[in-house]
This record gives C-alpha cells, structure tokens and sequence, in this order.
C-alpha cells in the first residue's frame, strides 16, 4: 500500500497553505500600481506633448498664412480642445506691423483647464503650464499667384 501524498509531504510544507496566493496579492498590488502610475505618466505626457505641438502648428500658420487669419486658432483647438479660444494670444513684432513689416510670429496658450487623474497616488488634478513659439516671418500669405497654401487650408 502506497502512502497518501499529504503523509509524503514534509511538515513545514503543511503549513505553509496559501502562501502562493499570500505572495501573489503583495506583488502584484506593487506592479499594478507601478503598471497604472506609468500609463498615467504616459497620459499626462501626451497633453504636455501636444500642447507643445499646437504651439509650434500655431505658430508656423502665424508666419505663413494671413495676418490674423482665424483659422489658427480653430486648427489649434481641433487639435487640443482642452484650451479655450480666449487663452491663445497670437502676436507679430514689431507691434502694429503689416504683411510686409513684420519680423516675427508668437503664438502662446495658457491652458487654465486642468487635466484630472486617475491614480490615488498623484494629486486629483495637474495644470499644463503656458506655452510658447516663436519662429521669424515668412509669406504671410494664404495664396501665392491664385493657388491656395497648403499650410492654410
């Protein structure tokens, strides 16, 4: 007659009864959460991202399309629609200056939405900070001989 399994077993192995499943939940509490916190960081990372691009498209229809042509801040919020329109500022310098005159285009945004989290550990909200580009003048215009620019359409 063959000896059961659980007499096979040695003493200390008895005791030791859901230990797996004791080892299992602290470990994966600590990868979950590290798992989650990294997505999050992702997610975060992707706003400041495109903030950061909305600028610079801004910006670059500044310098290449019409003086003030309303576009941009539409293409700008289509892109990002966390920013309102009153808080994109699109300036020419020197002040006051024409298609002909101007040096430079800045577009700045100042984001006053926050973006909410979702992981208990970093704080319930964060705020974009403001963001700015600035690049030299170049056509300034939305047509060149009856074609339509590319970049303004």
């Amino acid at each position: 007659m063959k000896p059961s399994p659980q007499c096979r077993r040695s003493p200390s192995r008895r005791v030791q009864h859901g230990a797996e499943a004791v080892e299992f939940a602290l470990v994966s509490l600590v990868f979950f959460t590290l798992l989650l916190g990294a997505m999050e960081f992702g997610r975060l990372m992707h706003y400041w991202n495109t903030a950061a691009e909305v600028t610079r498209l801004g910006a670059r229809m500044a310098v290449v399309c019409d003086l003030g042509d309303a576009e941009i801040k539409s293409r700008m919020r289509g892109m990002l629609p966390l920013i309102e329109e009153g808080h994109i500022d699109i300036s020419y310098r020197p002040a006051g200056c024409d298609v002909n005159s101007c040096e430079t285009a800045t577009v700045e945004i100042n984001p006053s939405n926050s973006i909410s989290t979702f992981l208990w550990l970093l704080p319930r909200s964060m705020s974009l900070p403001a963001f700015r580009t600035t690049l030299p003048r170049e056509s300034m215009q939305s047509t060149f001989a009856g074609q339509p620019n590319p970049v303004c359409n």
